[in-house]
């Protein structure tokens, strides 16, 4: 994916709309800020490599797991348009202010903000999905039932045990490769 078009969904997506108030004012400072009770917005450098790994493509249907402020969810919809971006947030609180700073967002495509059903790891029954960004730290390996939400020729992105890990799948095989150290809060699993 070309710097340009992940540069314009950083101005066309500006993080300050999706932190509190309070934070506002260290929206320019490349560090995950806290969004209460756990959750972070991720640093803006560390989303940018997310985004140019997952490689989102125009008319994707793409899985945003963890979705927290609902950032990362307005950039993928801005970069998949015409295509439908699903956040899933285990965080109701944070569901419902991220689907208000979504909704002052002009020129995205599709998008919404789902709570996972209980014991369920992403969106199954809305899959299969073109790419998957999960924003929490899945620990021991690749979650199993995300990589099974993946479409043929899909990618799945996130990090795994401190590691940024891409995932491609090609028919019944997956391709994974690592991309360096990163710190995230733990991916919630059922």
């Amino acid at each position: 994916m070309g710097d340009d078009r992940i540069d314009e969904a950083f101005r066309a997506v500006p993080r300050s709309a999706f932190l509190p108030m309070t934070l506002r004012r260290l929206v320019g400072v490349d560090d995950a800020l806290p969004l209460g009770g756990g959750p972070t917005c991720s640093q803006p450098s560390t989303v940018r490599d997310m985004l140019i790994l997952l490689d989102v493509r125009p008319g994707d249907r793409v899985l945003d797991v963890g979705s927290g402020s609902g950032w990362t969810t307005g950039l993928l919809s801005r970069l998949a348009a015409p295509g439908e971006v699903i956040g899933v947030e285990l965080e109701s609180r944070l569901v419902k202010s991220s689907r208000r700073a979504l909704a002052r967002i002009p020129d995205l495509s599709p998008w919404r903000i789902e709570v996972p059903e209980p014991g369920v790891l992403g969106l199954p029954s809305d899959g299969p999905y073109d790419r998957i960004l999960i924003s929490a730290d899945a620990r021991g390996r690749a979650p199993e039932p995300l990589l099974e939400q993946l479409a043929d020729g899909g990618v799945l992105v996130g990090p795994v045990g401190g590691v940024m890990t891409r995932v491609t799948r090609s028919g019944d095989h997956l391709r994974t490769t690592h991309h360096g150290q990163y710190v995230f809060v733990p991916l919630q699993e059922p």
